[in-house]
């Protein structure tokens, strides 16, 4: 169902994109691997995309810039020929840490903008550069990657929530004016994910505490975001836009 559609997964080098990259290779998509500073990890998970039956590129850009998010968009077009599936994985750098989070009197807008620069500003990039290729042929599909935490903030990660929550709110906007020319534009809402760069330093209390609160009766791994993203990205989800979908083993409900 996937053979052969062209996605572009951004800050794919490790973690959750990583796992997305490789899972839809394996369905034999060619897929665009983006990374901005790690090319030996980069380029490890494009080898194992060819591996997995797929085929895979290697793009360096920091898609957080104009030029950056260019670059991406037409490297993926010029060697695939168009773009299907877009998600937009890549945020600013980030560190699950509970104890060295800033708390809502320590915020400066500088830490808001920080975020929004590194989520909701790239993947507008990436949406608005993606859009003439998926509106030529009236198809493709536009995957954000959220959080949990919008709806059940277990740590107050201030601005990362709040760039998070602009997402949702992107997602559900633009599927308005998207679904009218056939295109559909959903979001994922992934709950802990671990190991990934930004819950390394996550303390073991913790992810006991959200485990134990779990239905599933754990936490995320990176590759629990990959079914949702396949069926996002494909005909079975044909008829859902401006979604959010949660996953997080039952941890928020409704």
């Amino acid at each position: 169902m996937l053979e052969k559609k062209v996605v572009i997964v951004s800050g794919s080098s490790k973690g959750i994109g990583s796992a997305i990259a490789k899972g839809f290779a394996k369905e034999g998509a060619f897929v665009v691997v983006n990374y901005r500073n790690d090319e030996v990890a980069a380029a490890r998970v494009a080898e194992q995309c060819e591996l997995f039956g797929g085929k895979a590129c290697l793009v360096k850009a920091d898609v957080t810039t104009e030029s950056g998010a260019k670059k991406l968009v037409e490297t993926a077009s010029h060697q695939f020929g168009t773009i299907d599936v877009l998600v937009n994985n890549v945020f600013a750098p980030y560190v699950f840490n509970p104890e060295t989070r800033k708390k809502a009197w320590e915020m400066k807008w500088g830490d808001y903008t920080s975020q929004f620069d590194g989520g909701l500003k790239a993947a507008h990039l990436l949406v608005q550069g993606s859009l003439p290729y998926m509106r030529h042929k009236g198809s493709g599909s536009i995957i954000n990657l959220a959080t949990n935490l919008v709806q059940h903030p277990v740590v107050p990660y201030q601005d990362y929530i709040t760039a998070k929550a602009a997402i949702i709110g992107y997602t559900r906007s633009m599927s308005k004016d998207l679904g009218a020319i056939g295109i559909r534009i959903n979001a994922i809402a992934p709950g802990l994910v671990y190991p990934t760069e930004a819950s390394k330093q996550t303390k073991e209390e913790l992810k006991e505490q959200i485990s134990a609160s779990t239905p599933l009766g754990r936490i995320a791994k990176p590759e629990d975001i990959v079914g949702p993203a396949l069926f996002l990205a494909s005909k079975w989800s044909d008829f859902m836009t401006g979604q959010t979908l949660t996953v997080d083993g039952g941890l928020v409900m409704g």
